[in-house]
């Protein structure tokens, strides 16, 4: 049976590296039979301002509904986005702040303070495009972003990370260091589609 991806692009800009990555992943993953459902954070149209937090009924946009379905729908996650202030953009926050609610990635239990993970079974991939230089990020602020999508989303919603990988510096990169970059891309998407 073929793997089920699902490709979610969290640059709000069409030209983005990012967006170069998810192309070479997808591409090595279709190449592996996989089956691929692709989101772009750009194209994403929705009231970013729309949550009053968790004790209130909430009405998606057929955008974020959409996404809910890819999530759902996946074997395997693959999100590749810019690092911003320590962590995604806000528009990208702010899809998990209005879908990935109690009821869809999560459950909190009657009693104490555990949950339930609804999303067990998934595997998922992040690449994460940094201007700082992911060793300085790591040695002076304990690498936040990488943490926080590993433990705070996939682990927390019972996606299994499988690969988290921070790149860059993106700014000063050579053609052939990007290049690079693709090329890894495209061997996470390959081994992705056949594991």
């Amino acid at each position: 049976m073929a793997k089920k991806i699902f490709i979610w692009v969290g640059h709000p800009r069409e030209t983005s590296l990012s967006h170069g990555l998810a192309d070479a992943y997808q591409k090595a993953a279709e190449a592996k039979g996989a089956e691929i459902r692709r989101i772009n954070l750009r194209d994403m149209q929705f009231d970013m301002h729309d949550f009053g937090g968790y004790s209130r009924k909430h009405v998606l946009e057929p955008d974020l509904v959409a996404w809910q379905e890819a999530v759902t729908w996946c074997d395997h996650t693959f999100w590749v986005y810019p690092y911003w202030w320590a962590g995604m953009p806000a528009k990208m926050k702010s899809v998990l702040d209005r879908a990935m609610l109690p009821g869809f990635g999560f459950a909190y239990r009657e009693k104490g303070s555990l949950w339930n993970k609804l999303l067990t079974g998934r595997t998922g991939d992040a690449i994460i495009t940094s201007d700082t230089p992911p060793i300085f990020d790591t040695l002076i602020y304990r690498k936040p972003g990488r943490r926080a999508i590993k433990n705070q989303v996939f682990s927390f919603t019972g996606i299994k990370p499988r690969k988290i990988k921070q790149i860059g510096a993106i700014k000063p990169a050579s053609e052939k260091k990007i290049q690079g970059w693709i090329e890894m891309a495209g061997n996470l998407g390959a081994s992705a589609a056949a594991t």
